[in-house]
């Protein structure tokens, strides 16, 4: 059986995970893509369900996940893609109360581009910090873009959501590092052993409460006739720096 009707309510319901709202709502994101759904499925994330356009050619998934083929016209409605690939699911989104990090970690204060988030992601699971505590500001990294942005780090990641004080609370003890031109120089920062990077929103910064819990601020250096970098960017390059000694290993 073919869904063709973007009126079907279960249609309906999917379309509406692209939304934060519906997000919310459900318990769901959307996961797009063969590769990403590929890389989903070998993650501890539940697919809920599986969606094939019409015109699907490729590898069927290997999923206990109901599966449901729709028009590739209704498949264009359910994606946020410019270039549909004919393959998404539902994935339930993990519920987490906050917990004391086990290691190096990231505390995003108010990062509000998607793409920077889920960008910041993608590298923190790549250079080894593996729990993300994000304040009420940050953008959703389940939205679509951030999701995309990712690239798979989402599903081998920990995040944590919650108000500054929570977050502070549940980082006691855990030195935090916040990223700001006023800093030490970052290349010849000496970083202790664990320890939580804070990235600062794209516009204003660190806010001040994170300000004056932190213990230490870094910087990376930059010629005069650039201002600064892109959050992502720059968390990307702090991450690496502050952990190179685990790839001099």
């Amino acid at each position: 059986m073919i869904l063709t009707s973007k009126n079907n309510p279960l249609i309906k319901e999917t379309a509406a995970l692209k939304d934060k709202k519906g997000r919310k709502e459900h318990g769901l994101f959307l996961v797009e893509g063969r590769k990403m759904l590929a890389e989903c499925q070998k993650s501890d994330f539940v697919i809920e369900r599986i969606f094939l356009s019409e015109s699907y050619s490729g590898e069927l998934p290997q999923s206990n996940a109901e599966t449901v083929r729709v028009s590739d016209d209704v498949f264009r409605f359910l994606s946020d893609e410019k270039t549909p690939q004919g393959a998404l699911c539902r994935v339930r989104i993990p519920t987490r109360g906050l917990q004391a990090p086990q290691g190096k970690c990231l505390l995003l204060d108010g990062v509000s581009d998607p793409g920077n988030v889920g960008a910041i992601v993608r590298t923190a699971n790549a250079a080894g910090y593996r729990e993300i505590y994000l304040t009420e500001t940050c953008a959703d990294p389940y939205s679509p873009k951030s999701v995309r942005a990712s690239m798979s780090g989402l599903f081998f990641t920990k995040l944590y959501f919650g108000t500054r004080q929570d977050i502070f609370s549940a980082l006691d003890g855990t030195p935090i590092i916040a990223a700001d031109m006023g800093g030490e120089n970052a290349f010849s920062f000496q970083s202790p052993e664990t320890f939580a990077l804070a990235i600062g929103n794209e516009a204003n910064g660190i806010s001040a409460e994170t300000f004056e819990r932190a213990q230490y601020t870094v910087k990376i250096p930059m010629r005069e006739t650039q201002e600064s970098l892109n959050a992502a960017v720059s968390a990307g390059i702090l991450m690496y720096l502050l952990n190179r000694t685990e790839f001099e290993k």
